[in-house]
């Protein structure tokens, strides 16, 4: 099992990369988050998950442990496969996905291409005390802040503004302020829109 990868990037693109290991090229499968993360031409470290199947055998690189382990996690959902794992890392961060997965968000989950409803709740189902025990994570502040959210975003749709609009910047208030109030989200909310 190849569990790292340390050489040079010698080409990058936003799925791909190759490292080139003492005159070995390797090819390995990235998210969006890991080609942003990557630096160009220099030296790299890769930690690494090989997906062995009948027919290929496939190198996924990721630019950190967390984001490996979230991967390991979530190709082990019954539906869930290697390629759906990485469109999901390369539309969240893998933080953002560990707290989709312990606030019980569905809806954010099933937002990714290829995961329905069902596939997003047997996500849920298997992974919600994985990721608590694995991240350590605190479930009262998750759910108090989904919570939160929720209230915002149906107080903000009550003064006329589009939900999806809404979403996105109660999510970014949320990043920087983890711990805000209803009345202050919807205060800094109203100022972003």
């Amino acid at each position: 099992m190849i569990t790292q990868i340390r050489g040079r990037l010698v080409e990058k693109n936003p799925t791909e990369v190759v490292v080139d290991c003492n005159g070995v090229g390797y090819l390995l499968h990235i998210s969006l988050n890991t080609f942003s993360s990557l630096p160009e031409g220099e030296a790299v470290v890769l930690y690494t998950h090989l997906s062995i199947r009948e027919d290929a055998h496939t190198l996924f690189g990721f630019i950190s442990k967390t984001e490996r382990a979230v991967f390991k996690f979530l190709i082990s959902v019954s539906g869930v496969g290697p390629s759906i794992a990485r469109t999901m890392l390369s539309s969240m961060t893998s933080e953002e996905i560990q707290q989709a997965i312990a606030s019980e968000n569905v809806a954010l989950i099933q937002s990714v291409k290829g995961i329905g409803a069902k596939t997003a709740q047997r996500v849920i189902v298997d992974l919600k005390d994985k990721i608590l025990k694995t991240f350590e994570l605190d479930e009262v502040s998750i759910s108090n802040n989904n919570t939160n959210k929720e209230e915002a975003l149906s107080a903000l749709e009550v003064l006329g503004f589009h939900k999806k609009q809404s979403e996105k910047v109660v999510a970014s208030i949320l990043k920087e302020n983890p711990d805000a109030t209803v009345e202050n989200l919807i205060k800094l909310a109203l100022k972003n829109l």
